[in-house]
């Protein structure tokens, strides 16, 4: 069996082991793809295949050759999110996306930053490091929190803001290089282009797919756009994942965007799940066992700063839309 067959059967059993498995006992399958990558990684049982080959079997071999999967599920997500945001209700959650989002990517960075300043690191560094630790990954956080309820909703927000955000912070790393005109420019012409496409093009494909009454037609077009989307963004120096989102947003302005959804949907519960896997792979449980008070110190921090602002932000946006909603007598 070749490497690329043993390392895909391997994830395809993952898959179809962990997700029934926990869903029968309760428990979100994001822990479970982890669980899988730490054990499957190079650091489990693919550190012993040498003294135990057909441990090769049971562990992923090549997990630089599946990175490209993983960061399709990435794609795959933020594409289903503005699938179900579309342009109108982005508009409708502009106060909580702007000002929760907004505050909670700002205090967190901040109260980072000053940690890592106080601990020693040069303000520069303490500023890009902080402002990476204070954003989180869609990808773990919404199949946690989910996109209804308070908090849900909330959350929902908060990391479509740091995803938008993404867009002026690469351009400031651009900056920072020299390149920021040359990014900016690039970058508007190509989200004009995905905007005009969706807006002119996309419509008379989707007739003509529904026309002929065959859904992989909607697959196929929807894969072209969201990775040709994904692609443009990424070329011009913008992150793919805002290609991606444009990508849903305007295809959810169209006629056929639940049809969309409902296509795309196994497609990216396991790119997604290979994405997991491979933050699981990446996971040195020997090198965390070595340098434990360090990284539990870290990790307590961070997310007792982000759990305390977060926190305040929910109970505040949440007390704030009572008292809007509260009928006067």
């Amino acid at each position: 069996m070749t490497p690329a067959l043993s390392d895909a059967l391997t994830i395809l059993g993952a898959a179809g082991i962990v997700i029934p498995a926990f869903a029968r006992l309760r428990i979100n399958p994001v822990i479970g793809f982890i669980m899988v990558g730490i054990i499957a990684g190079p650091y489990g049982l693919g550190s012993l295949t040498g003294q135990w080959p057909w441990l090769s079997y049971l562990s992923i071999s090549d997990p630089e050759g599946i990175a490209p999967f993983a960061d399709f599920g990435i794609v795959l997500l933020l594409f289903t999110i503005g699938l179900e945001l579309s342009f109108r209700r982005l508009i409708a959650m502009r106060g909580q996306v702007f000002g929760v989002g907004a505050a909670q990517l700002f205090l967190n960075a901040a109260l980072i930053g000053v940690a890592l300043w106080i601990g020693g690191m040069a303000p520069r560094s303490a500023s890009w490091l902080a402002v990476a630790l204070a954003m989180s990954s869609t990808a773990l956080v919404l199949p946690i929190s989910g996109t209804q309820g308070a908090v849900g909703k909330t959350a929902l927000a908060m990391l479509l803001f740091e995803d938008l955000a993404l867009v002026p912070i690469l351009l400031l790393i651009g900056a920072a290089a020299g390149s920021f005109g040359q990014i900016a420019l690039h970058g508007t012409i190509a989200i004009a282009a995905i905007l005009l496409v969706g807006r002119f093009v996309l419509p008379v494909l989707f007739a003509q797919a529904a026309r002929a009454k065959k859904p992989e037609l909607f697959l196929a077009i929807s894969l072209l756009v969201v990775i040709l989307s994904a692609f443009i963004t990424a070329e011009v120096g913008l992150s793919p994942i805002l290609g991606a989102l444009i990508a849903g947003l305007v295809i959810a302005e169209t006629d056929y965007g639940h049809e969309v959804e409902l296509v795309i949907e196994p497609f990216k519960g396991l790119a997604l799940g290979v994405f997991l896997i491979t933050i699981g792979m990446r996971i040195d449980l020997s090198s965390l066992a070595d340098n434990w008070i360090r990284v539990v110190g870290a990790l307590t921090v961070v997310l007792l700063i982000k759990a305390v602002v977060t926190g305040a932000l929910i109970r505040l946006s949440g007390g704030a839309r009572g008292r809007r909603r509260r009928p006067d007598y």
